[in-house]
Order: structure tokens, then C-alpha cells, then sequence
């Protein structure tokens, strides 16, 4: 039975399916040089036929923005909302680019100041906080970083990569 991403294959008519099928034919038999970038909210549900090699050259985990990726965006978006820039922000541990952008709208929205503005933007590293760390697990070790060169390696609230254990006890 062909993949589906809705459980037993419900929900449309086998669109999705035909619709996978046909881009994983083409990625396999084009002959063009073409860049293709796909994105996905938790690559764990996408079929294994994806993974295959010489499918695509390079998967990327894209993690919430380092504190400097977070300054740039906090500049995009106090500038496009006409904020004033020296004001305080608010604590943006969690925060996405997305959630920036929405505490700056609100902020002019409502003519507030941003840590006003911030108590109504609750991060999705909070909300789904298992999700994002599943995946966070997920991506360690398989996949290429998008922010740092080299291959993601999860680290743990403490800024220590965690802890590998070899199968092989005279490794440990």
C-alpha cells in the first residue's frame, strides 16, 4: 500500500500518495541541475523513501535561532514596525523568528511597549516543548546543521553536547 500520511490511508482519495509517488519518480530520473529545498514540520513522518541516498544531498535542522540569528531578526522586524529600537525586549529564549515578528506587530498593533506586547506570544518551544525536543533528538547526529558547518548535535539546556555511549563497554 503506498504511503499516506493520514492513518489508513484516509482522508484523500490517494492524492498525496500519487502526489509523493510522482516527486520521488522525478527526483530520482530528472537529468537537470536543479536545487530543490523541501520543507517539513517533523521530518519523523515523512515515508523512509525520502531518506534514500542521492535523494537529496544535504537534510538541515533548522533549531530555534542562536541569540545573534535572533538579534538580526529582532533589527528586520523593529525597523518594518517602526519600533523604537533601544527599548528593552523581552526574554526570547524560546522564541522563532515568527514569534519575534508577532510580539513586534502586536507591539505597534497596540501601541504597546514589547514586553507588553510579549505577554501574549506563548513560544511553540513551550506549547509543544516534548515535540520540539523529539525532534531535536531526531535531527542529533542525522542531519547537517543550518546555523553551525558540520552535522547537528543536540545539546542539553547547559550548552553540553550530550553524553554518547558505545555499544562496545571498553569505549564507555
Amino acid at each position: 500500500m503506498p504511503w499516506s500520511p493520514w492513518p489508513n490511508g484516509s482522508g484523500d482519495s490517494g492524492v498525496s500518495s500519487r502526489m509523493f509517488g510522482t516527486f520521488l519518480s522525478w527526483l530520482s530520473d530528472h537529468e537537470s541541475d536543479v536545487f530543490v529545498v523541501c520543507t517539513a514540520n517533523d521530518v519523523s513522518k515523512l515515508p523512509p523513501e525520502f531518506g534514500r541516498s542521492e535523494r537529496f544531498d544535504g537534510v538541515f535542522f533548522v533549531d530555534l535561532p542562536s541569540r545573534e540569528e535572533k538579534d538580526a531578526i529582532w533589527h528586520i522586524y523593529l525597523q518594518l514596525f517602526e519600533i523604537d529600537p533601544d527599548q528593552r525586549r523581552p526574554q526570547d529564549d524560546n522564541f522563532t523568528g515568527a514569534e519575534i515578528r508577532a510580539c513586534c506587530r502586536l507591539a505597534a498593533l497596540l501601541d504597546v511597549p514589547l514586553l507588553q506586547a510579549a505577554q501574549n506570544v506563548v513560544p511553540v518551544a513551550v506549547t509543544a516543548a516534548e515535540s520540539v525536543e523529539r525532534l531535536r533528538t531526531w535531527a542529533s547526529g542525522r542531519c547537517l546543521d543550518a546555523s553551525h558547518p558540520g552535522i547537528y548535535r543536540h545539546r542539553d539546556g547547559s550548552g553540553k553536547a550530550r553524553r554518547r555511549v558505545s555499544r562496545h563497554s571498553s569505549n564507555n
